[in-house]
């Protein structure tokens, strides 16, 4: 994002980024807990108010070098308040422009899935293999789909596939490592992640124009 802010922290419609999925996940009522991983070195997070998203919230500050050893150190801080059996949904504090319908979605398709699943959209676009800035291959889209999350799966599921794949982007990714196949639940566009600055304008574009 080309600035100093870390990218969860940048503002919002007043908000800072991540406080719109929390609203969002704290609203549902099949979601017990909330729990937000943070680097233990993490000093902005105090300095919002946080109040209004209940007392579901719980702050795990031991978030790790990547996306997959945070999620990981997080199941296990949070090992007193699951089961094994229980799902677990992990999403990215980046996409700001989560529906309650979804999250919904997402529990109605997955709940009976003896793995678990993910929201995704088909891919479009024609994709292109690069380098150097020149095209090598055109790949075909047929069967291509965009990941996004909330991702879901069994909370011991999780554990066990983070611990034998850690250098995955993505929890589907980690249970794919184990020869399963999560199922793709259909999302939109509009569950984006920010990445780059013009996506913050869009984040807030398709905040503004919901609530018309």
């Amino acid at each position: 994002m080309s600035g100093d802010c870390p990218k969860q922290y940048l503002p919002l419609l007043g908000k800072p980024l991540i406080w719109h999925a929390l609203q969002v996940l704290g609203a549902i009522p099949a979601i017990e807990r909330v729990f937000v991983v943070l680097a233990p070195d993490d000093t902005r997070w105090d300095g919002f108010d946080w109040s209004e998203l209940g007392s579901r919230l719980t702050v795990l500050r031991c978030g790790g070098a990547s996306r997959a050893a945070s999620v990981a150190n997080g199941l296990k801080a949070m090992a007193d308040a699951a089961l094994a059996d229980d799902w677990v949904l992990v999403h990215d504090a980046a996409r700001a422009c989560l529906t309650t319908a979804h999250v919904e979605k997402l529990l109605a398709t997955v709940a009976d899935d003896p793995v678990g699943g993910l929201l995704a959209v088909p891919v479009a676009d024609t994709l292109k293999r690069a380098q150097d800035d020149r095209v090598t291959a055109t790949m075909p889209r047929e069967g291509l789909w965009q990941a996004q999350t909330p991702q879901m799966f069994r909370y011991a599921l999780l554990v066990d596939a983070l611990e034998y794949a850690t250098a995955v982007t993505d929890e589907a990714s980690a249970i794919e490592a184990l020869g399963l196949s999560p199922r793709l639940v259909e999302a939109d566009a509009t569950n984006l992640k920010v990445t780059y600055p013009l996506d913050l304008q869009l984040a807030e574009w398709i905040l503004q124009n919901r609530k018309r």
